[in-house]
């Protein structure tokens, strides 16, 4: 599965919440320092839909605000 997210990296809270039918806002408290925010988010979203942390993939975006993620099974 395939989803589009938007990230908010800095935040007091985190949260994943549905904005669209394919569509995320992700809320991380880490910076965008070292790929640091990239992985809170792929833990926010593991916890989030219940599956490993490599079973998700950033497509595209890693260096953007905005990112296309695959989600795999098991």
């Amino acid at each position: 599965m395939k989803i589009f997210i938007k990230v908010k990296t800095k935040a007091k809270k985190e949260f994943v919440k549905k904005i669209g039918v394919n569509s995320y806002a992700v809320s991380v408290k880490e910076r965008p320092i070292q790929g640091k925010a990239n992985q809170a988010v792929i833990e926010a979203l593991a916890e989030h839909f219940g599956v490993k942390k490599s079973n998700i993939k950033i497509i595209s975006g890693l260096a953007s605000k905005q990112k296309i993620i695959e989600i795999g099974s098991n």
